[in-house]
C-alpha cells in the first residue's frame, strides 16, 4: 500500500514537473505560429466615424501582411468605453485587439471610476497615426477667425455654445482647452456622434466645433460651414491657407488625434512584435501613406516602447487641459 502511495505520489510529481516545462514551450510555440487564426480589430464607436475609417484601411493591409483575415468589429457605446472594457476582459492570445484614440488618454481623468486603466490592463502595440482637427464655425456665425470668435463669446458670455461628437473625446476637450487659454465661457453641446453635431452647427444651433479635418473640409468646400484654424503646430497640407489656433492668437496651443493599437494586458512579446511589423510596414507603405492623406493624418510607426511612453505624456498632458478647465464627465 505504502509503495502504491509513494508511487503514485511520483507520478504527479512528474506529471508536473513536465507540465510546467512544457507549458513556455507550448506558449513560445503558439506565439511562434501566430498568427493561426482570423483576428478581430475592435473599434468603440459606430461604423463611418474616423477611427473605424482607420481601422478599415489598416485591417484591409494587416489581413494581407499577417496571412489571416483581420476584421473589425464595431463595439460602440458610453464614448468607447463599452468596447476598450470588452478588450480589456478578453483572453491575451492577439486575437482580440483594438484600435484606440485620444480619449483613451483623457477618460483617465476625465472619469472618476473607469472599469480599466490604460497604462495597467492593456499593452501597446503600436502608435498607428495622428492628425489635427480643424476649428470651424457655422455661417450664421459673424467670426472671420478666432481671435473674433473669443471676442463674439466675451461679449456674449456664457450664451455661445459648442458641439462635441460625446464627452471625453479630443473635440470636446479641444473645445475646452481654448475656453481656458482664451478666457472665456461657452456651454458644451454633446451629442452621439459626429453626423448630428454637424448638422446642428450648419443649422446655426450651436456656435463652434473642433471637427475631425476630413469632415470639416467637406462641408467647408461644400460652404455650409467656415473654417477658422487647425489645431497642429503648423498648418496642415490638406488645408494650407487655413491657420493654426497657436498663429492665431493662442501661442502653444495644440491638440492631435491619434490613433493606435492595444491589446490585452499579457501579450506574449513575440505577438506583440508580430503585430508591430506588420503594422509599421503597412504604414511605410505608399497605398497606406496615401490613405492617410486624404484623412488629413500622418502615419507615425514605432516600437511598443515608443507608444507607451507617448500614452504616458497624453494621459499627463490631458490631465491638467482636464483640472486647468473643471471639465468632468460623471
Amino acid at each position: 500500500m505504502q509503495i502504491r502511495e509513494h508511487t503514485s505520489w511520483m507520478l504527479l510529481v512528474a506529471c508536473g514537473a513536465w507540465m510546467l516545462s512544457a507549458g513556455p514551450l507550448a506558449h513560445a510555440q503558439s506565439a511562434a505560429a501566430y498568427p493561426s487564426r482570423p483576428v478581430q480589430l475592435v473599434v468603440a464607436y459606430p461604423p463611418g466615424g474616423p477611427v473605424d475609417v482607420v481601422g478599415r484601411f489598416l485591417a484591409e493591409r494587416l489581413t494581407q501582411l499577417l496571412g489571416q483575415n483581420v476584421y473589425i468589429n464595431n463595439r460602440a457605446g458610453a464614448g468607447g468605453i463599452i468596447g476598450t472594457e470588452f478588450v480589456a476582459r478578453s483572453a491575451p492570445d492577439g486575437y482580440t485587439l483594438l484600435l484606440t484614440s485620444t480619449p483613451m488618454a483623457i477618460q483617465e481623468t476625465l472619469y472618476r471610476k473607469l472599469p480599466y486603466a490604460a497604462l495597467r490592463d492593456f499593452s501597446a502595440i503600436a502608435e498607428v497615426a495622428r492628425g489635427p482637427q480643424m476649428l470651424v464655425v457655422g455661417l450664421s456665425i459673424p467670426a472671420k477667425n478666432v481671435k473674433e470668435l473669443i471676442a463674439l463669446a466675451k461679449s456674449q458670455p456664457g450664451k455661445l455654445s459648442y458641439a462635441s461628437p460625446s464627452t471625453g473625446g479630443a473635440n470636446h476637450l479641444a473645445a475646452e482647452m481654448l475656453k481656458t487659454m482664451a478666457g472665456i465661457d461657452a456651454v458644451h453641446v454633446p451629442y452621439k456622434g459626429g453626423a448630428p453635431a454637424e448638422l446642428d452647427l450648419i443649422a446655426g444651433r450651436v456656435a463652434f466645433m473642433f471637427h475631425s479635418l476630413p469632415a470639416a473640409m467637406q462641408q467647408v468646400k461644400a460652404g455650409r460651414l467656415r473654417a477658422l484654424a487647425v489645431t497642429s503646430v503648423r498648418r496642415t497640407s490638406a488645408a494650407p491657407d487655413v491657420p493654426t489656433v497657436a498663429e492665431s492668437g493662442l501661442p502653444g496651443f495644440e491638440v492631435s488625434s491619434w490613433y493606435g493599437v492595444v491589446g490585452p494586458a499579457g501579450l506574449p512579446l513575440e505577438v506583440v512584435a508580430r503585430i508591430n511589423a506588420g503594422i509599421n510596414k503597412a504604414l511605410l507603405g505608399p497605398e497606406m501613406k496615401e490613405r492617410m492623406t486624404s484623412l488629413g493624418i500622418e502615419g507615425t510607426p514605432g516600437t511598443p516602447a515608443d507608444f507607451t511612453e507617448f500614452l504616458k505624456r497624453d494621459i499627463a498632458r490631458w490631465a491638467k487641459v482636464i483640472k486647468d478647465s473643471g471639465a468632468t464627465a460623471d
